[in-house]
């Protein structure tokens, strides 16, 4: 009979992504120019820029367009391209043009000044011109590419400010703009380097080779030549280069490159260790178990790098203002150039301040404003310890006033003790602990490894387990020995085949006067006993909470699906305005969206099992995310190391970060707006217009740069 299924597209495997490296964009109006120049090709599908990482993302169809023809077509617009995975052919060339351009200008106009003083105005009037069109040479071939692509960019605007003050024999004039405008464009670009420097700080911290032992003979390899598998030899002081696992030695590994967690963690064989961390006083042999592109550093490294590509509200609020105000400020100018003309003004005077709200016209330093101060929040964040997926959460952080924690692991050191076991029915607490851990084998969680634990150190011999279920919120189930068995929490019980009667039976003995986290056993469809665990509050737990109370957090609730009493015991300790106790995860995530209602919500758990709850939130947090894949996907934040006093300076950056943002649109708009006054007034020079637009974009990069320092 033959198959109904439709067959495989074979277009479809042709639609491909690549993401490029492009050198020259440095700036919004680049970026227009990228856009208009590559959007008309056959074949592509979509793109986006990340201009602080220099970045090109792009979706295309790879049967009808090629990587080579858009790098080509880019090309054509004076900036150059390539794959992010190939080395261009010639690092640097826009810095280095940007620097002969100041050099060069520089030594001319001060000649021509010398000669002026000397004088000779004619020949100072010959060298400020020379200086002014040569110095203009470089700009002007990407002005003319600009124009083309329908856009007036920073050196269009500039080549016409110039070329306008030669006309009106403003020789001085013409050539210190040419002058300012090499100086601050290469002050620019290298205060841009100085924030692309903070991903590029992370990407070295994992070093290029190891030494490794293959066939009993030690080598050096480079680390994208080691195999899953291999032995690597990590000596006192070196970096760990890949992830692995500790098979021989003991030492302390500083894991604050990758955590931010300043002491160091202890290590001895089957422990997991980091590529990027360093080691301590001991040497390791460490067997690899993730290659170069799958360690938790490249992980984070590509978040980091994703999340600058997302855009947090407020920058998309400033790129649609920039986009109404370019086209305003140019209908402004021809309007003051035009219209006193017309009125019988005087044609040089108008003419000249027309130019100079030309070049007051770019938006670069507004547009910049807001992405390069979330760019080095994002990357100071990493750097401490705290992955923020981007902008938009960086923004919904700063204005949480609702903060929600799970209990155990999170507010609680989630390392679980079995303080008792009670059993009935004739049984022995041997018998319970044997039977419950058969069970617990099968499962993660931290009461389950509790009561793992606890049956090795008794020395039982824990069998194994068949037709093991999980039930969500509440145990697991299992055949052991032939018997059913299963283990859980009153819910678990209440809803199966044993009797509520007995379990509230149950509750009226010893284990009811206990606040102790109790899990209950059956064997063979009777309660067979009960395991009483306890843990205890992380230390900086209640610290924690009372920073944020400081930085404005004005609720602060507990939600766990152990015992009330037990919830009780922890939220008295640590002063919670409110807890829930017995909840599943459903409950849970229903409980966070009402409490939406008192303000921006924020939900702190370990990204698996509070996944419905880390979702409902404004914000997820999940800790201890460095030896989790699942919470650094899941979460919105993810903090790498157990350390709670992570939350509040995320908090702290945060606001710290809006604040920076909001005073550099205020910085760029305050220039913006008092050049608009002076140049329909008058009073603003054209060189004053250039030092105002490109200068105003390094000191909004600088103050932003400010953020890589915060703790």
């Amino acid at each position: 009979m033959a198959s109904l299924q439709p067959a495989p597209c074979a277009t479809c495997e042709l639609h491909a992504e690549a993401v490029f490296r492009v050198e020259g964009m440095d700036c919004h109006e680049e970026v227009r120019i990228l856009e208009r120049r590559l959007k008309p090709l056959t074949g592509l599908e979509a793109m986006s820029a990340d201009l602080l990482g220099q970045r090109l993302y792009v979706k295309y169809d790879a049967a009808r367009l090629t990587t080579t023809a858009m790098v080509d077509a880019v090309g054509q617009t004076g900036m150059r391209m390539w794959l992010e995975h190939e080395e261009p052919a010639v690092a640097g060339a826009d810095l280095v043009w940007r620097w002969r351009l100041m050099v060069g200008c520089a030594i001319a106009t001060a000649a021509g000044l010398v000669l002026s003083a000397a004088g000779r105005p004619d020949m100072a009037a010959i060298v400020f011109t020379t200086a002014a069109i040569a110095g203009a040479v470089f700009p002007a071939r990407r002005a003319v590419r600009a124009v083309r692509s329908f856009t007036l960019d920073i050196n269009a605007l500039m080549v016409i400010a110039v070329a306008g003050a030669l006309l009106l024999g403003e020789w001085f004039e013409a050539a210190s703009v040419v002058l300012l405008f090499a100086v601050a464009q290469w002050l620019e670009v290298r205060t841009m380097e100085r924030a692309r420097q903070a991903i590029r700080a992370l990407i070295e911290l994992s070093p290029r080779d190891a030494l490794v032992r293959r066939d009993g003979v030690e080598l050096r390899v480079l680390v994208e030549d080691i195999r899953i598998g291999d032995d690597m030899l990590v000596r006192p002081g070196e970096k760990i280069p890949l992830d692995g696992v500790v098979s021989a030695g003991h030492s302390d590994v500083n894991e604050a490159p990758l955590t931010g967690e300043s002491l160091p963690i202890d290590k001895s064989p089957d422990a997991a260790v980091f590529a990027g961390t360093i080691n301590g006083r001991g040497a390791l042999d460490v067997r690899v178990t993730r290659l170069v592109r799958d360690t938790r550093l490249a992980r984070v490294i590509h978040l980091v790098e994703t999340a600058q590509a997302s855009r947090a509200p407020v920058q998309t609020f400033v790129d649609r203002f920039a986009r109404i105000y370019t086209p305003a400020v140019l209908l402004l100018a021809m309007a003051l150039a035009l219209v006193p003309l017309l009125a019988g003004g005087d044609v040089a005077t108008w003419v000249y301040r027309a130019l100079v709200l030309l070049v007051i016209s770019c938006p670069c330093a507004l547009v910049i404003s807001t992405p390069v101060s979330i760019v080095a929040a994002l990357s100071a964040a990493a750097r401490n310890g705290v992955l923020i997926k981007g902008g938009v959460y960086l923004e919904r952080l700063a204005a949480v006033r609702v903060a929600a924690f799970d209990k155990t692991g999170t507010l609680t050191t989630g390392n679980l003790a079995v303080v008792d076991v009670i059993a009935m029915d004739g049984r022995t607490g041997t018998d319970v602990l044997r039977a419950a851990a058969a069970i617990e084998t099968r499962s993660e969680h931290p009461v389950a490894r509790a009561i793992v634990a606890a049956a090795q150190a008794r020395g039982s011999a824990i069998p194994s387990a068949a037709g093991f279920q999980a039930v969500p919120g509440m145990g697991a189930e299992g055949d052991v020995d032939g018997v059913r068995v299963a283990v859980g929490n009153e819910r678990l019980f209440q809803s199966g085949p044993l009797a509520a009667a007995v379990v509230a039976t149950w509750r009226e003995s010893a284990v009811a006067a206990s606040d102790a986290s109790t899990v209950y056993v059956s064997i063979d469809g009777s309660l067979a006993g009960a395991i009483l665990l306890q843990d205890r509050a992380r230390d900086t737990a209640r610290e924690a909470i009372g920073m944020l109370r400081e930085q404005g957090i004005r609720h602060v609730v507990m939600l766990t699906g152990d015992h009330r009493r037990v919830a009780e015991r922890v939220a008295r300790e640590l002063q919670v305005d409110e807890h829930h106790g017995e909840l599943l995860p459903e409950e849970k995530h229903a409980l966070v969206r009402s409490l939406k209602a008192r303000g921006p919500v924020l939900m702190v758990g370990d990204g698996i099992n509070d996944a419905p709850a880390l979702a409902a939130a404004d914000v997820g947090v999940a800790m201890g995310a460095a030896g989790s894949d699942a919470a650094l996907e899941t979460a919105d934040v993810a903090l790498m190391s157990d350390e709670l006093l992570r939350l509040p300076y995320a908090i702290r950056l945060a606001r710290a970060t809006m604040w920076n943002v909001r005073v550099n649109v205020a910085i760029s708009l305050a220039l913006k707006a008092a050049f608009l006054a002076m140049a329909v007034a008058g009073t603003a020079t054209l060189w004053m217009a250039v030092l105002a637009d490109t200068g105003a974009s390094v000191i909004v990069v600088g103050n932003a740069l400010r953020l890589l320092r915060a703790r």
